[in-house]
């Protein structure tokens, strides 16, 4: 069966785009959880566990984009880093690239901290594993080495010492250490406890008198003179995640716990909003004038570690102490930090996907469900290794850095697995994390209903403007097209028009492709200019 339908909706006013100005963007950014981003020669790296089994670092343009991703590490498959990789962090140092992070045999309590190498000055080519750093209390015969995880470098005054979050003993209760470094993988001293963590309820799980103070994720701010550790408090699981900061005298010991004094409040944690906030790494914006935090939140009020990453910018007090304000909300419309490059108009686009990778594509859902096999972009399917923490959120890839106001685009797909729909996204806006994060249209097939459908989304609530019956055969390829010229779009399925509308919400923005609760390749993906 075959409907063609011809609407009238009332008109909504779009924002006013600007050609190569970035107008606005929207949190959260990418799912995941302890972001370290880190900014150098004019770009942006993230670093990132995979899947727990393996690191990999990003690199772009933007801040709120994360970039092309490679995989540098892949843990092995035992010893006592084959597992539970956590909280990576990439750092350049006495001239060379090293990445930090945390992993275990498998089991919580014999997690470490470890050093990678790189062997060039790509931070994404080849790294030297370097071992386990000796983060106890009995340096000299290296004896009794102690959990850690989330080790982070201070350089000061041409000397170079280690953080992390350690236990004391064997019970599971972390404190925030120091020791110093004699070079980036090599600890030279016993460690240093820097605070208690329960001087206040706040620090404590459950944020109660009878919860256990935690201190996770410190991270170096050195500016005014003063050098600020921001940390994690409470429990990751929890909402009440939030952050806390010690500081010091630049000009004093960091090895005295005498030097650092401890803010009597927050510095920054959830509302009713935005939940579980914690685990922040800090960079510039492009232009060097602006200051940005990158942290995690909770998608749920319900303990777990189901977590996005958000990113805003932040201030400074009078007294010179960094004021990062309130958690930016989902969906809430943001200046994009300053200097950061605009989409440009598309023209002709096309990916195959022949060359084994989706680096032309900004992703938005969790990391393991995108991927090529066999010169076919995978979506919203379930990898054969690392899945942790999974959580479906209507995943779509768009194409980098272009826009399109008309268009002629295509795609050939086969539905997998799921019911619920599989397409293409046209001149869409602020697209995040999430079903509905995101303004524009979607034109595709609902398997589960056999119809083709064509819709558009507000930022908070997608609404069909039609369907149409259509036989939706699972594994088998499917060819669909969407003509969008001014108001009029049309939408082709195998080379027969299914629908034909007029509607003038939204004019310009980027395209690409959508799975809700659906698993999906595509290939042969094209846009073309009328």
């Amino acid at each position: 069966m075959k409907l063609v339908t011809t609407t009238a909706p009332a008109r909504v006013l779009a924002p006013v785009e600007v050609e190569g100005v970035a107008t606005s963007f929207a949190n959260p950014i990418y799912e995941g959880a302890d972001p370290w981003v880190i900014r150098k020669d004019g770009r942006y790296y993230l670093c990132r566990s995979e899947g727990d089994q393996g690191i990999s670092v990003w690199v772009s343009d933007r801040l709120t984009d994360p970039g092309v991703k490679r995989i540098v590490w892949e843990a092995p498959e035992h010893g006592w880093n084959s597992s539970q990789v956590w909280a990576p962090e990439l750092h350049y140092l006495d001239g060379k690239w090293y990445i930090y992070y945390a992993a275990s045999d498998g089991k919580n309590e014999n997690h470490r901290a470890g050093v990678l190498e790189a062997r060039t000055d790509d931070p994404q080519g080849e790294y030297i594993d370097r071992g386990m750093l000796y983060t106890g209390d009995h340096f000299a015969d290296q004896a009794h080495n102690r959990w850690a995880i989330d080790a982070t470098p201070l350089q000061l005054h041409g000397k170079l010492y280690l953080l992390w979050s350690g236990w004391e003993d064997d019970r599971d209760i972390q404190y925030l250490y120091i020791a110093p470094m004699s070079n980036p993988y090599t600890v030279a001293g016993n460690r240093v406890r820097l605070c208690d963590n329960c001087d206040y309820l706040w620090e404590r799980v459950d944020e109660r008198p009878t919860g256990r103070g935690l201190h996770e994720g410190p991270q170096v701010i050195h500016r005014h003179g003063k050098i600020f550790v921001v940390y994690s408090c409470s429990g990751s699981w929890q909402r009440s995640y939030k952050l806390g900061m010690i500081w010091m005298d630049e000009h004093a010991n960091p090895l005295d716990p005498r030097s650092w004094k401890k803010h009597d409040r927050p510095v920054f944690q959830g509302n009713d909003r935005v939940l579980g906030v914690g685990h922040a790494s800090f960079v510039r914006s492009p232009d060097d004038t602006e200051d940005w935090i990158v942290y995690h939140t909770k998608i749920a009020r319900r303990d777990g570690w189901e977590r996005v990453v958000h990113v805003q910018k932040f201030g400074w007090t009078e007294e010179g102490f960094p004021d990062f304000g309130t958690p930016s909300p989902t969906g809430m419309a943001l200046q994009p930090p300053r200097g950061e490059p605009a989409n440009q108009r598309g023209s002709a686009f096309a990916d195959s996907f022949d060359d084994q990778n989706w680096d032309n594509w900004v992703y938005y859902g969790y990391n393991r469900y995108i991927w090529v096999q066999d010169s076919r972009l995978s979506l919203g399917g379930h990898p054969r290794w690392g899945l942790v923490n999974h959580f479906r959120s209507g995943e779509k890839a768009l194409v980098r850095g272009l826009e399109w106001s008309n268009l002629v685009a295509s795609v050939r797909l086969m539905v997998q697995q799921g019911h619920r729909g599989a397409g293409l996204m046209f001149r869409v806006r602020r697209p995040a994390v999430g079903y509905d994060a995101w303004q524009g249209y979607f034109a595709g097939v609902s398997p589960g209903t056999n119809r083709v459908i064509l819709g558009k989304c507000d930022g908070t609530r997608f609404q069909e403007l039609a369907s149409v019956e259509h036989t939706i055969t699972p594994d088998w390829w499917h060819t669909l097209r969407v003509e969008a010229i001014a108001d009029r779009i049309r939408v082709y399925l195998n080379n027969e028009k299914q629908i034909e509308i007029q509607d003038d919400t939204y004019s310009r923005g980027m395209a690409g492709v959508r799975v809700v609760d659906t698993h999906a390749l595509f290939d042969e993906f094209a846009i073309a200019t009328p």
